[in-house]
């Protein structure tokens, strides 16, 4: 068995970053971005007021004076003219500064009659004024490799930026296997269960940039792997569930092998996950996952977010980890690095106590996985131990 570690950077080596695309701004959102346009002008471009109110010289803006009002500045209709001593231009919010005013004074300061406004209390001097490129400059960018979020791509879309360069998304064939599976929405036989796996892999794929291909159920035959395998090909990645253990049934080595795997590792120090193998076949990297529901979530969480977010150009990471204090004891953990289901609440770290590889309702009620190190502990409540993070609504 190879650690945690080591499996993660064997993944890494198997696997690159994929070709670059061009894409509308409009499908952006989720795309990792791998080179940033410039801003072609400063944001906003010139100086703006920040308030509804009028514009005037900062010598003026003293209580009790009186200002004669000579246009108006609204958004998308600046006012032409200068605005001189003694005088005021009315304004709205992200209008134009006009010429000669320096200082917007807010509506609710002012009394207005006809053709003149009084200041009944001043603002300080300068006030609800935005700076020319007081957001950006011209020629900004944005750092990248960068998963682009909902603000970057208002933050693109300000800076003029129609189109952006990104890495393609990579599909993923994901081959679930056994006898004993039905997919969701059969009628399963006594002895038979619903295929989750491939749902719950298919979601976290997808949260991560991926497009994943949920393939027919693979039976515990090798003719039907075989098959499977075939309909997988053109994928950049190959993710087979179940049949990777060593039981009379588990016959996923076999038939990868005998469809030309190149073995890169099979089983890691960790749990639940322990019968993971990877390799690649021809120029495909392929990874074998464990079949209980729980290991193969787990998996997908350590091994497969972080693959494929190196495949659309990120940088080879594993998943970021944070520390919190326990809510409880905790005993020492044993010859394997143990991910265990937990809640992040109020600061604290509550493990579950059921841990077993198949209770997919404690993974959905959990919010962290908490991770303890081989031979780690015991440790007491108020102890630091560290967690990734899992999505939740």
């Amino acid at each position: 068995m190879i650690s945690v570690e080591e499996a993660l950077n064997a993944l890494f080596e198997l696997t690159s970053p994929l070709p670059q695309e061009v894409v509308s701004l409009r499908r952006a959102a989720g795309r990792v971005m791998v080179a940033s346009p410039s801003a072609v002008r400063a944001q906003p471009p010139f100086a703006a007021s920040s308030m509804d109110g009028y514009a005037i010289r900062a010598e003026d803006a003293q209580t009790g004076l009186r200002l004669d009002v000579i246009g108006e500045s609204a958004a998308g209709g600046a006012f032409a003219g200068t605005v001189s001593k003694g005088q005021a231009v009315r304004i709205f919010t992200g209008a134009p500064i006009p010429d000669g005013a320096n200082h917007v004074e807010i509506q609710e300061n002012v009394t207005r009659s006809g053709d003149q406004i009084t200041l009944t209390e001043a603002s300080p001097s300068g006030a609800n004024i935005r700076k020319r490129g007081q957001d950006f400059e011209e020629g900004h960018t944005l750092s990248t490799p960068r998963r682009l979020t909902p603000s970057d791509v208002a933050l693109l879309a300000a800076m003029n930026a129609p189109e952006v360069l990104v890495t393609r998304r990579p599909t993923v064939s994901l081959i679930a296997n056994g006898d004993e599976l039905v997919m969701p929405g059969e009628s399963p036989a006594d002895d038979q269960i619903i295929s989750s796996n491939g749902f719950g892999l298919a979601a976290l794929l997808e949260s991560v940039g991926a497009i994943p291909r949920i393939l027919p159920i693979a039976r515990d035959t090798a003719d039907s792997l075989s098959s499977a395998l075939r309909f997988a090909r053109g994928a950049d990645l190959i993710v087979t569930i179940g049949g990777a253990s060593v039981g009379d049934h588990d016959i996923v080595r076999d038939v990868v092998g005998n469809a030309g795997l190149e073995q890169s590792f099979y089983k890691v120090a960790m749990r639940p996950g322990k019968p993971l193998m990877a390799g690649k076949v021809g120029d495909t990297p392929v990874i074998g996952l464990p079949g209980n529901p729980v290991s193969a979530m787990v998996c997908g969480e350590i091994f497969l977010k972080p693959v494929v977010a190196a495949m659309q150009g990120l940088p080879a990471a594993p998943r970021a980890r944070q520390r919190a204090p326990l809510a409880h004891d905790l005993p020492q953990n044993g010859p394997r690095a143990h991910y265990m289901r937990a809640r992040l609440e109020d600061g604290r770290l509550t493990v579950a106590q059921r841990q077993d590889s198949g209770l997919l309702n404690v993974l959905a009620g959990a919010n962290a996985l908490a991770i303890v190190e081989p031979r780690n502990g015991p440790f007491k409540a108020g102890d630091p131990v560290e967690f990734i993070q899992l999505a939740q609504s």
